[in-house]
């Protein structure tokens, strides 16, 4: 991971932001609906996302392209952590975390789809705990979610 570079993201970075969200909800996670355009995506992530959120993104080249993730923190709660699917399992999404946590050093928390086994294992890997398991009627796609938590204290 040594060519990867994690730094606050930018407005200017929302396309390839978007990009990045749209392949890795694709790749990983195929069973839910598509509700929103690639536009409007955008839009939500301009508008929404990077104003709204501590934002970080992992570059690997320069330019848009080289945007192959990004984090998002809104207070203490992780809204979103995706990389684009090809580089997965290269540490890349354990940098991103440690920045998250680095600006929420105490607790984080976060909700994951009951059925995405591979963030859940990460999280787990990286010291967060199940909570409140809900089905689903919390989240637009309607899909059953879990509730993360993470304390310094418990790892």
């Amino acid at each position: 991971m040594t060519d990867v570079r994690i730094r606050r993201a930018r407005a200017a970075d929302a396309e390839a932001i978007t990009r990045v969200f749209l392949a890795s909800r694709a790749a990983a996670m195929p069973y839910l609906p598509r509700l929103h355009s690639d536009e409007e995506t955008r839009a939500w992530i301009e508008a929404v996302v990077l104003p709204g959120c501590a934002v970080w993104v992992a570059e690997q080249g320069e330019g848009p392209a080289g945007v192959v993730g990004f984090a998002a923190l809104d207070g203490t709660v992780l809204d979103h952590l995706y990389l684009r699917p090809d580089v997965r399992r290269r540490g890349i999404g354990t940098a991103l975390l440690a920045a998250v946590r680095a600006a929420s050093p105490h607790e984080l928390s976060l909700h994951v789809f009951q059925r995405n086994d591979a963030a859940r294992a990460f999280y787990e890997r990286h010291g967060f705990t199940a909570g409140t398991f809900d089905d689903g009627g919390r989240n637009e796609e309607n899909e059953p979610d879990v509730t993360y938590h993470w304390t310094a204290a418990a790892g």
